[in-house]
């Protein structure tokens, strides 16, 4: 946006700068500029210093209030050391004087504006991931399934489709979306997550498409949303399925037309972002109930990528626990602690059946690491549902001899299952745990290799 009383450097300046590839917009009155600000939100404000009816600083103040991220550059033909200080206090971010020595400084200077605003926004960005949980940076994996996820990630990478990745909760489908992006011509671009389920409706239409001042109560500024945030780059929508009804329309013609609108504003603004969603839920059931848009779901799934659970991937266990292991060493100062995993506590953890997926592995690893003495993981630092799992019990409902019943099956994890409650109850005890099941020690223990499910100790 240019502010300035004389229309011909307005004209000059917005002519100049189309040419450049930007979108301006002018106002010659001082009070015009500032309904500009309140309509929509700008990377950039040039303001002339001197005019009639309100001088520039007073309007670089009004500006500041309305969009604080807005850059800001003082233009005058009535240049002193006292007002470009003042300007610079109130936060502009260079001071230039007319008439321009050449076109190419007022290039160079708006040039460098827009980065260091640019760089500003990627810092929030940042801050704004890096006061979540920490996380480990990198998708590991050996196993032919994760292979197979690795080639299709670099297979996709530079596509600009929308992706749909699904899984079941803890199966890493954010490290999935961050490896998308990363692998992309787009990897030097923003990379913008929002999680849409953890916040109310209007708070989350807010802060996906941005709003004007005044839109509602307590929108003291302009804000730009995230879909902004993202532009070039890639924004990750984790959990859509729970994203309201009515805010599935409004997103679904973001999809559509590339074009955001925020809450209170008129105009819409273009935006190009490449949108990677994930759910741990059933979209296509989610749609036959009604609580999901089938025009939205298909706009989304034009890519579908599911991941593995852990259980199905036992082979990724010992790489992923020596990789937390060494991690939370580290963290917790334990340099000398042996990194590499016993046979015993892979055959344990191999054993059980994940329903947290690999980030309860990573918490169970944290945990022991935690409590352990530092110096190598034993199985006694390891939490009892992870020593003595208990499996579901095989539902009446499911035994249905007109279908067909596995009775193996059935009778293994019923034994299976009564074999660790009893074990949990008699703590440990192999002795108890057996006069608890009114068996011999002899036949309790030959269950136990039998079956293999539970830890002898």
């Amino acid at each position: 946006m240019i502010i300035d009383d004389e229309k011909s450097m307005c004209e000059f300046l917005s002519i100049m700068l189309k040419r450049e590839g930007y979108r301006v917009q002018y106002a010659t009155d001082p009070q015009e500029g500032i309904r500009l600000a309140q309509k929509d939100i700008f990377d950039l404000a040039i303001i002339d210093i001197r005019m009639p009816g309100m001088d520039g600083l007073s309007v670089l103040k009004e500006i500041r209030k309305i969009s604080p991220e807005t850059a800001t550059i003082m233009i005058t033909a009535y240049a002193s050391t006292r007002t470009a200080v003042q300007a610079i206090k109130e936060g502009a971010y260079d001071y230039l004087t007319k008439p321009f020595k050449n076109n190419d400084e007022i290039r160079l200077i708006i040039k460098n504006a827009l980065e260091k605003k640019k760089l500003q926004e990627e810092n929030i960005i940042l801050k704004r991931e890096l006061s979540t949980k920490s996380r480990i940076g990198n998708i590991i994996g050996k196993s032919s399934q994760m292979k197979e996820i690795f080639s299709f990630i670099q297979k996709i990478a530079n596509n600009r489709s929308t992706v749909l990745i699904t899984g079941e909760s803890g199966t890493g489908k954010e490290l999935v979306a961050r490896a998308i992006h990363f692998q992309s011509n787009q990897k030097d671009e923003p990379f913008v997550t929002v999680n849409c389920g953890g916040m109310p409706e209007g708070l989350l239409e807010s802060e996906l498409f941005g709003h004007v001042k005044g839109a509602f109560t307590g929108a003291i500024a302009n804000k730009k949303g995230l879909f902004e945030a993202a532009h070039k780059g890639t924004l990750f929508l984790d959990e859509i399925a729970s994203t309201p009804i009515s805010l599935q329309v409004k997103l679904l013609r973001v999809l559509q037309d590339q074009e955001v609108r925020r809450v209170g504003a008129n105009d819409g603004i273009t935006v190009d972002v490449r949108i990677l969603a994930a759910t741990n839920k059933d979209l296509a059931e989610a749609v036959q109930e009604g609580t999901f848009r089938e025009d939205l779901y298909y706009r989304l799934n034009v890519i579908p990528l599911n991941l593995p659970p852990l259980r199905e991937r036992i082979g990724d266990i010992p790489i992923l626990s020596s990789h937390f292991l060494k991690f939370y060493a580290d963290k917790n100062g334990f340099l000398k602690m042996d990194t590499t995993p016993s046979s015993d506590i892979i055959r344990i953890l191999s054993n059980y059946h994940w329903p947290g997926n690999v980030r309860e592995l990573e918490n169970v690893i944290e945990r022991a690491v935690a409590l352990g003495n530092g110096e190598c993981l034993k199985p006694e630092d390891l939490p009892d549902n992870i020593l003595y799992p208990v499996y579901p019990a095989y539902q009446s409902s499911t035994l249905d001899l007109n279908k067909g019943v596995d009775l193996e099956k059935a009778v293994t994890e019923m034994e299976t299952r009564l074999i660790a409650q009893a074990l949990k109850k008699a703590q440990g005890n192999k002795s108890k745990a057996a006069e608890l099941l009114n068996l011999s020690f002899r036949s309790f223990r030959y269950r136990l290799q039998k079956y293999g499910h539970l830890l002898e100790r």
